[in-house]
């Protein structure tokens, strides 16, 4: 069996927290900033956990099994 490629979008955009949980940033913070309240613009810095309906998905870009 051929070896598996490992998406290369998917690499760039997610990691992994200690425990082995997958990390992602957050959408909607790249243009478009001024007509976003402050309030909005913080709460999309730093990252969050990828959703667990999701997760099967993610792994199988990262060719994670």
């Amino acid at each position: 069996m051929p070896k598996l490629k490992t998406n290369s979008g998917a690499k760039k955009r997610f990691s992994f927290t200690g425990t082995g949980k997958i990390k992602r940033n957050h959408a909607y913070h790249s243009h478009i900033l001024t007509k976003k309240t402050k309030k909005q613009k913080r709460n999309l810095v730093g990252y969050t956990l990828v959703d667990s309906a999701n997760v099967k998905q993610v792994r199988d870009l990262l060719n994670l099994r």
